[in-house]
């Protein structure tokens, strides 16, 4: 009789363990979980770079990360590059550089990018195209006031881009974070990984 009930106590005392040990994963499961959740809604988000709009700065098949909340703390500023809901299709994401801030005046003339009738250093822009004599609307813009709470945003691939110069400026309430690093580069016409472009910080 001894036996049998040391039997059972031993068989309780391993159910609970397995109970216990199956808990604690489940736990740890549901905590990692809602950690990811929280993570991925206010602090980091992964992008993938589908275009080409972005080119030389961001190739198509870059993996970048997303700042989402040093917009809480900073001011949007010129140059940084942003995420943002495409205001005529707010279930896109696009990705374009901030040029023009609340009161700046913003023209483009020939291709260059003229803020408060001076031209601006671009270093960054991209131009398939020589200037010279161009009248394409994307080449001739403006000019335009940016009202408070908005920006003007461009591709840095000038000729490839569908950017503020189409679809007019952006809300602040739009912009979903910056982008400051790429993780990830995989070009899909070669197979194969862009060791050089990992751990790129963008600016």
């Amino acid at each position: 009789m001894e036996k049998v009930e040391n039997i059972e106590r031993a068989s309780v005392a391993e159910q609970a363990k397995k109970k216990s040990i199956v808990r604690e994963y489940a736990e740890a499961i549901i905590i990692a979980l809602v950690l990811a959740f929280i993570i991925r809604t206010f602090v980091v988000q992964a992008f993938k770079i589908p275009s080409g709009s972005m080119i030389p700065t961001l190739q198509i098949g870059d993996h970048i990360l997303v700042n989402k909340f040093i917009y809480r703390f900073t001011d949007v500023k010129r140059g940084d590059i942003i995420v943002f809901k495409f205001p005529k299709d707010e279930s896109r994401d696009f990705i374009k550089r901030v040029v023009g801030l609340p009161g700046d005046k913003i023209e483009v003339k020939d291709k260059k990018v003229y803020i408060n009738d001076k031209e601006i250093d671009e270093s960054y822009a991209f131009h398939e195209e020589a200037g010279g004599g161009s009248f394409h609307p994307r080449d001739i813009f403006g000019p335009v006031t940016v009202p408070e709470n908005n920006f003007f945003v461009m591709g840095d691939n000038r000729e490839n881009s569908m950017d503020s110069r189409f679809w007019g400026l952006l809300d602040k309430n739009k912009i979903k974070g910056r982008a400051f690093i790429i993780y990830w580069s995989w070009d899909s016409m070669n197979f194969g990984v862009r060791w050089n472009r990992l751990a790129m910080m963008l600016k």
